[in-house]
């Protein structure tokens, strides 16, 4: 079982113990019978229901991607972090731009292939912009989810 699985598992036990004193707290609250307790009550609900939503969303994205690199790895294709750093760890910019022209231009000339959104997520990524990456990562894990993408693969 890898690390970050286990501490994904740990944060979502945290938080699903907070979610619980949280239904607590909004059947308490829906119990008194009053108006304005009903109403704060079942808006109170509302938070572990979405809660719910997007940890299974996160989880099906970590699983999915999780499943893509095992793919990438076993044909060769898996992209190795390489990039020069700095004494404090960074990623060298200019090596990080570097990278992330080739793989954009393939995400462009390429737009169904998820390998093509895989790489240029790894590319945001060490270019410092997680959000992109998270985004480019989405559009792989969808593209890989398809059943011609692994057709093609």
């Amino acid at each position: 079982m890898k690390k970050g699985f286990v501490g994904a598992i740990a944060v979502t036990a945290l938080l699903a113990l907070y979610m619980w004193a949280v239904v607590g707290s909004a059947f308490a609250l829906i119990g008194t019978g009053k108006g304005i307790g009903i109403a704060i009550g079942l808006g109170a609900l509302i938070l572990p229901l979405l809660c719910l939503v997007l940890i299974a969303r996160e989880f099906q994205l970590a699983r999915t991607v999780s499943t893509m690199a095992d793919t990438l790895l076993e044909a060769g294709e898996l992209p190795v972090d390489t990039f020069p750093r700095s004494r404090g760890g960074r990623i060298d910019r200019a090596a990080a731009d570097a990278a992330f022209t080739p793989a954009r231009v393939r995400v462009e000339e390429n737009p169904r292939d998820w390998r093509a959104w895989y790489n240029l997520a790894f590319a945001y990524d060490a270019s410092g912009d997680r959000r992109r990456a998270r985004a480019a990562l989405r559009s792989a894990a969808k593209l890989f989810r398809e059943p011609a993408a692994h057709a093609a693969s």
